[in-house]
């Protein structure tokens, strides 16, 4: 299936009224994490378009230290998934704490780009957009066309840039992974 890059929505969606927006039910992690992988998922070209003005900002002023932060992001993003895919224990953990996951991915990184210096490019560059996107999915109420599109995403109708990062981490929606489950074992 081809990869698709999802349509930009409107900025008075991505960033509405307050009413909009509101605080997550942290007793309930799993409607929370869908929440978060839902709007990662719908508002995903929005948050490339915020992320890519902030890493051209730093990475203007400073070039060589976000050119090495971002490859030193990556190495260390490709080298958990690939042990997360060779080691039970990393998978499990990668499957049930997402966002420890992630914050050992990112620390790993920052203890590396300290080594050379670049880590004000690290915080600014990197982790204050990846935050602003984690902070946005948490609080953006999800509406019909939202859930719609990410249902489309995840039986694999549409495949896009973000739903390939978040199934390389092996996050879905509980839904979404419940309905493919039960579509392989029809087909079995």
């Amino acid at each position: 299936m081809d990869v698709t890059v999802a349509p930009l929505r409107a900025w008075d969606d991505f960033f509405p009224g307050s009413d909009r927006f509101a605080r997550p039910d942290f007793r309930d992690i799993s409607k929370w994490n869908n929440r978060v992988v839902s709007n990662l998922l719908y508002y995903q070209t929005n948050y490339l378009v915020v992320a890519a003005m902030m890493i051209s900002v730093v990475g203007f002023l400073s070039p060589f230290n976000m050119i090495l932060g971002g490859i030193v992001v990556v190495l260390v993003f490709t080298g958990f998934v690939w042990a997360a895919h060779n080691k039970d224990i990393l998978r499990r953990m990668k499957k049930q704490y997402p966002t420890t996951f992630v914050m050992v991915v990112m620390l790993a990184s920052y203890f590396l780009i300290s080594m050379f210096g670049g880590v004000m490019v690290f915080v600014f560059g990197i982790t204050f957009p990846l935050l602003l996107m984690f902070i946005h999915a948490s609080l953006r109420l999800r509406n019909l066309k939202n859930k719609l599109e990410n249902k489309m995403e995840g039986i694999g109708v549409k495949r896009t840039p973000m739903g390939i990062i978040l199934e390389a981490l092996e996050q879905q929606e509980e839904s979404i992974s419940k309905f493919t489950d039960y579509i392989s074992k029809v087909k079995e």
